[in-house]
């Protein structure tokens, strides 16, 4: 092999009487690294953008949602948060109570919802909770206190320490008839989950306050339930219903979000299909370029020959000839493709509108498996388009190559 190899990286870098040749190497050279590059920074734009929409999806809602059919709530709900809890896979399961509301600020009104939650249960499994922007979660104390989301706390002017009013669409009878719930809340803090939807529409208050005042005693809207594998969602879920009351039913986060995800998969994957035509289209280069050295060696090819070389000898230099174009540029687009991911990373070079994306920047991720697939599709590649020209070489009679010689 060490004979092949030598040969083959000569013809590559030694200076030749046609210069065309090495031009046409050079381009097939940056095709492959062209094409591996894009094909890096696209599969790590959509992934990235993938699982920074899932986690910060999932870190504000849950991966398991129980609720009830009948829109009452859920009853006995401490024993069967306790079956769920035995259930294998199962991290943490907290009880929610929510319900339309309308807050009026210092400065404004604005429609949002009230979560009623288990502050110290939701903390153990929520870092956004435990690191709130400003402030601190709701303490027992003379007023009832309550967290808003970061946008809209901006929304209707309020900070921590201010008061506002919440009213709810649950009436109350009065001598004048039924008058809307109302009730003032301190703002104790403001929190900041990144998901635009979430921190512009929530406020939580503690899970028993949220029960008396919108009409839940000893009831909650749903259990939320997180896991280990998020991927597991769907088993879990039926291993769950065989220990729900018979009105109660389960959703997954999957069938929540299913039409984002299934079109961030299907974008993931034409885009994979897309690029990779722009490494096919160099490889055709690489068999342009071979096919001209063939031409260019016929009378090297009949020396080798006539020395003693085979017909197999002189099918891997030029074998060799065409992995090394294609490993180099594998190499330098995955260099450059990942140079760029970091660069983009640290600077944010490319900002987007949160309230529709709901992330500020696109994150480029690039897991180790599409690494992998996108380096053996290109080397598989660039190691088919060298099969033909390779074959060529071999079958040059030595006799013809060297007739006029």
């Amino acid at each position: 092999m060490r004979f092949e190899l030598f040969v083959a990286k000569r013809y590559l870098t030694a200076k030749r009487k046609q210069a065309f040749i090495s031009v046409i190497t050079l381009i097939s050279t940056l095709g492959i690294t062209i094409g591996v590059m894009a094909l890096v920074i696209a599969i790590a734009l959509i992934t990235g953008f993938q699982e920074d929409v899932q986690d910060k999806i999932l870190g504000a809602t849950s991966h398991i949602m129980v609720s009830d059919l009948s829109g009452e709530g859920l009853k006995d709900y401490p024993g069967l948060m306790e079956r769920i809890r035995e259930l294998k896979g199962v991290v943490s399961v907290t009880p929610v109570v929510y319900g339309q509301v309308l807050i009026n600020g210092p400065s404004r009104s604005s429609g949002a919802l009230l979560k009623g939650i288990d502050f110290g249960l939701e903390m153990k499994n929520s870092a956004w909770l435990r690191k709130l922007e400003s402030g601190s979660v709701p303490q027992a104390g003379p007023q009832d206190g309550l967290l808003l989301g970061r946008e809209i706390a901006f929304t209707i002017g309020a900070g921590p320490g201010d008061s506002v009013t919440v009213l709810t669409t649950a009436s109350r009878l009065s001598p004048m008839g039924l008058f809307p719930k109302t009730r003032r809340f301190r703002v104790s803090g403001i929190f900041n989950t990144g998901l635009y939807e979430f921190d512009s529409s929530t406020a939580l208050v503690p899970l028993e306050t949220a029960q008396r005042f919108l009409g839940f005693e000893e009831k909650v809207t749903y259990l939320q339930i997180k896991i280990s594998n998020i991927f597991e969602a769907g088993s879990v879920g039926e291993r769950i219903k065989e220990c729900l009351p018979p009105l109660a039913y389960v959703t997954t986060w999957m069938e929540l979000n299913r039409s984002l995800f299934s079109a961030l998969k299907l974008e993931k994957n034409i885009m994979f299909l897309t690029i990779t035509l722009i490494v096919f289209v160099a490889a055709l280069n690489i068999i342009a370029t071979l096919i001209l050295m063939v031409m260019e060696k016929t009378r090297d090819i009949g020396i080798l020959m006539a020395m003693g070389a085979t017909a197999r000898q002189i099918r891997r230099i030029f074998f060799l000839q065409g992995a090394l174009i294609g490993v180099v540029g594998t190499t330098l687009g995955v260099i450059l493709g990942l140079a760029w991911c970091w660069m983009a990373n640290a600077f944010q070079l490319i900002r987007i509108p949160v309230d529709i994306y709901q992330i500020s920047h696109v994150p480029f991720r690039l897991g180790g498996l599409d690494l992998i697939l996108i380096i053996g599709v290109s080397l598989a590649i660039s190691f088919l388009s060298t099969l033909f020209p390779s074959r060529r070489a071999a079958k040059t009679d030595p006799v013809v190559a060297l007739k006029y010689e």
